[in-house]
């Protein structure tokens, strides 16, 4: 039988300089580790947690020297938490690419989402503060979706953080991903550009759509390989948009293959056709200048995704 330890008394932190920058909800999911979002977003919304003696949104961004108000809670203990599965953990340790004392970056499974919530026990983040129990502070620098593949960063230290959140919303970071989408895509198409706006379907799913009313979009394709019924092509995002890749691919009429959510039954039966059992968009590379030092890193192809293309060019 599960028990729960309950802290009982109000508890005043002091923001240290390394972890201001952050958002307040995310700060407290991270100290308050085992503690239901649903019950963080409530004490932050009922006015229970406070910043020097003052309420606060959950998008609150957190300075040094804010003192801030954490009400008693109930934290799981240690038999009643969630541990990450040893196929994953295992997994995630062999996707490691880099690390050291600021940074470590990691070639995402297919598969595996990026944080917990909506259904998910566990995520990339949570499995890592799991597997690196002494590492004080980790935080997902951006966000792939859970059926995409390829490099995810992780910052050590909040400077990091806000450091590179600085560079990804200008043009500091250099992202690329590959695309196996359906059809041929024309050589002229090398930016499609279309406003996004994220809607709610009548099933409760939540989906991107093309819209004047939506948020401006762009990305930049480039045709790295044709098929006789596919296009491989290199995507690189300009702006940073939920599904972007996705959506404009589908909106240039040549849609993802393997994507469930923006593709049609026929280029799925034709993903399955040559082996394809997942969404093919894969982020390849990342470069940065960070520190006075240039960073770049690259993933290729997973051997599903290769052989997928060996398949195609095999019966073009």
């Amino acid at each position: 039988m599960s028990e729960s330890r309950p802290e009982s008394r109000v508890q005043f932190i002091e923001l240290s300089d390394e972890e201001s920058g952050q958002r307040l909800d995310n700060y407290l999911m991270r100290i308050l580790g085992g503690v239901p979002k649903t019950r963080i977003y409530k004490a932050i919304r009922t006015g229970e947690v406070r910043i020097n003696k003052g309420r606060a949104k959950p998008e609150h961004k957190l300075k040094t020297g804010d003192v801030v108000r954490i009400p008693p809670v109930s934290i799981p203990t240690r038999d009643d938490t969630r541990t990450v599965p040893d196929r994953w953990s295992q997994r995630i340790e062999r996707s490691i690419i880099y690390s050291d004392n600021d940074l470590m970056v990691i070639n995402k499974p297919t598969g595996l989402a990026v944080h917990g919530g909506s259904g998910v026990q566990f995520g990339l983040i949570e499995s890592l503060r799991q597997m690196f129990p002494d590492q004080r502070y980790m935080e997902l620098v951006h966000r792939l979706d859970r059926d995409t593949s390829g490099l995810v960063m992780i910052a050590k230290r909040a400077s990091i953080l806000r450091e590179l959140h600085v560079l990804l919303r200008g043009d500091g970071v250099d992202k690329r991903y590959l695309a196996l989408v359906a059809g041929k895509w024309p050589a002229y198409r090398a930016r499609v550009e279309a406003s996004l706006e994220k809607c709610a379907l009548s099933s409760g799913e939540r989906i991107v759509r093309v819209t004047q009313e939506g948020r401006r979009s762009l990305t930049d394709f480039r045709v790295i390989e044709r098929y006789r019924s596919s296009t491989l092509v290199e995507a690189k995002p300009v702006t940073g948009r939920t599904h972007q890749i996705r959506v404009h691919a589908q909106h240039a009429g040549h849609p993802i293959l393997g994507d469930t959510k923006y593709g049609s039954e026929e280029q799925m039966v034709l993903a399955r056709t040559h082996g394809l059992k997942r969404l093919f968009l894969h982020a390849q590379r990342l470069e940065f200048r960070l520190g006075g030092r240039r960073y770049s890193f690259e993933a290729p192809l997973d051997e599903e995704l290769s052989s997928v293309c060996e398949s195609f060019k095999m019966k073009s």
